[in-house]
């Protein structure tokens, strides 16, 4: 009997590995054990060493250089995978950015070179992205976009700044290119997870504070996992997810319902 979550056959696109405790590295790991034929990207080559364990031990050999604020890495890697596989069937973007004076800082104090940088890289990267995955995904025959955001989208959340309004747009675009691609068969998500601490969660004050409550306040009263993020994901992405689009899906033990 086959798997529901089946994903032989497929060629998946992922980003944002930082280390062994990213979030990508679970999506990347529940679309492996799912039979996808994976390449991972890295910003640059002092990134590369911290994601060294999960290339070997998930045995990827299409390793690419990908940094979205180098256009010419994009266009690069995006031709190659062209070259070497013809098309692509899903991709996971899973990254953010914002400087530091930004992030902990009032919003109505953000630099107007800071908000746009965070947007740029945050959020318009996912957009750059769907754009050069369109046509590979139209040699497929479909493909599905899967995007990280933040409960901060909606909600005010202590020192995460700019980056709330970063993962607002975000979700926008989200539904925004769900409704430009459906037509074509493509499919665009995004995940929400509740707190975890991952590289980019460490640059965020207070962080210990946010993960204990959510573990208090949840019904479930439990941390999510870089394992319970990739199961979802590793679904959405998969043929059993074939006519869900455009939505945000949650991830965090039932806490986005808490009043």
């Amino acid at each position: 009997m086959t798997p529901i979550v089946n994903l032989e056959g497929k060629v998946g696109l992922i980003t944002g590995i930082a280390n062994e405790k990213s979030i990508s590295t679970g999506v990347a790991e529940a679309c492996a054990q799912a039979g996808a034929k994976l390449i991972i990207t890295y910003q640059n080559e002092k990134t590369r060493a911290f994601i060294e364990p999960v290339i070997q031990r998930l045995g990827v050999t299409d390793v690419f250089l990908l940094d979205v604020t180098q256009p010419e890495t994009l266009d690069a890697a995006f031709a190659e995978i062209d070259a070497r596989y013809g098309k692509l069937d899903f991709v996971l973007h899973s990254m953010a950015f914002a400087k530091r004076d930004d992030l902990h800082g009032r919003v109505v104090d953000t630099s107007a070179d800071g908000f746009a940088l965070a947007m740029d890289v945050s959020t318009h990267s996912f957009v750059r992205l769907a754009k050069k995955a369109e046509p590979l995904f139209e040699k497929a025959g479909g493909g599905a976009l899967v995007t990280m955001t933040y409960l901060g989208s909606e909600k005010v959340i202590p020192n995460y700044g700019v980056m709330g309004l970063c993962k607002a747009a975000l979700e926008a675009a989200t539904r925004y290119l769900a409704a430009e691609l459906g037509a074509k068969n493509i499919r665009v998500n995004a995940v929400s997870p509740g707190p975890l601490m991952t590289r980019a969660a460490s640059g965020i004050a207070g962080f210990d504070g946010l993960m204990a409550t959510a573990v208090e306040r949840s019904p479930m009263h439990a941390l999510v996992t870089p394992e319970d993020i990739g199961a979802l994901t590793a679904f959405l992405v998969s043929d059993a997810g074939r006519l869900i689009s455009g939505g945000v899906h949650f991830v965090d033990a039932g806490y986005n319902i808490m009043a």
